[in-house]
């Protein structure tokens, strides 16, 4: 590491900044496929013209805007990813603008161990709350297939898909395999924007839904398969166990876990998006964190699972799966 790349590292915030104003505002949907003088956004958008020409310029110098004769138009990459009129639209975004706010805390919360927001999924207002499930929809359905593709479905009739948000999993599984019986399982509040989204995918009628929460109530029995992605992570250690042990009460005979998520080196050093991510737990989530193979296979062991492995997936993730004993 030398000084220059010190100095870039540190100032990488400034680029994203922008960025994340500019889609916060809907500069790029307001412009669209058409071109703009920035007094003619700023108008539009209820904005300071200065303030909103010089933020106009700042992108056309990172290339997400273009600026020809005073106007100001979409790249193309800018209207595929960042208008809401692109079917492309990256809705996601809006959640890593949320976190901006609790990430700006870190220092504080590396004094004390205190989140930033101690606030519940679920008490963090309705905004927060679908532009939260939105972002999970936004990448997860992206990526579910491929996923899924390495999990055993032959002897699976029934998938519980727990904290399952916007259904973007129980969606891949029914491709895979049509006759399953698929429910998701998850909050009061989510489960309304889950049906939103089941519906707007064309799954209706395909997907059913359980209210619950995982920590304080029981899940419902005689799964196939229980699916996990992305939620232990959210979860302390000892809330995992007892999740884990809920999970094999919830199978039937023979049913496995499949856990999804970053799974970490033994020193929690890697992968690198892993060590990264338990920072946004850290500041976010009370209790949160990135686990290690190991501390995953404890809580299966010790709830009855037996042939536990482990699958490395892409960008760094990980699946571990387990049986129980018919």
């Amino acid at each position: 590491m030398n000084p220059e790349e010190v100095r870039d590292m540190v100032r990488g915030f400034q680029k994203s900044r922008i960025l994340l104003s500019a889609f916060e505002l809907d500069i790029f949907s307001f412009i669209g496929k058409n071109s703009f003088h920035a007094e003619n956004i700023a108008e539009q958008l209820n904005l300071n013209k200065k303030a909103t020409e010089r933020l106009l310029n700042a992108l056309v110098s990172l290339d997400i805007l273009q600026k020809s004769n005073g106007k100001y138009s979409n790249t193309e990459g800018s209207y595929k990813y960042l208008s809401k009129d692109s079917p492309d639209y990256m809705a996601g975004l809006m959640h890593t603008s949320h976190l901006w706010d609790t990430w700006s805390h870190l220092t504080e919360v590396v004094k004390t161990g205190d989140v930033a927001h101690p606030e519940k999924i679920n008490e963090r207002g309705e905004e927060w709350l679908e532009a939260f499930i939105r972002a999970m929809h936004d990448r997860g359905i992206k990526q579910a297939s491929s996923q899924i593709s390495g999990i055993d479905l032959e002897n699976v009739d029934s998938v519980l898909d727990i904290g399952g948000g916007s259904a973007c999993f129980s969606m891949a599984f029914l491709n895979r395999k049509p006759g399953l019986k698929t429910t998701v399982f998850d909050l009061p509040n989510v489960i309304p924007i889950s049906k939103q989204i089941v519906e707007e995918e064309g799954y209706t009628g395909r997907i059913g839904h359980h209210t619950g929460d995982y920590m304080a109530d029981e899940l419902p029995k005689g799964y196939d398969l229980v699916f996990l992605s992305a939620i232990i992570h959210s979860n302390s250690f000892e809330t995992n166990e007892e999740l884990v042990q809920k999970c094999y009460h919830s199978l039937n005979p023979g049913g496995k876990i499949v856990i999804h998520d970053w799974i970490m080196n033994d020193d929690k050093t890697e992968p690198l998006q892993g060590a990264l991510f338990s920072i946004n737990m850290l500041v976010g989530v009370e209790g949160g964190d990135c686990y290690s193979e190991d501390e995953v296979s404890t809580w299966m062991k010790k709830a009855g699972f037996t042939d536990i492995s482990r699958v490395t997936l892409g960008s760094g993730l990980g699946r571990m799966a387990g049986i129980k004993k018919a």
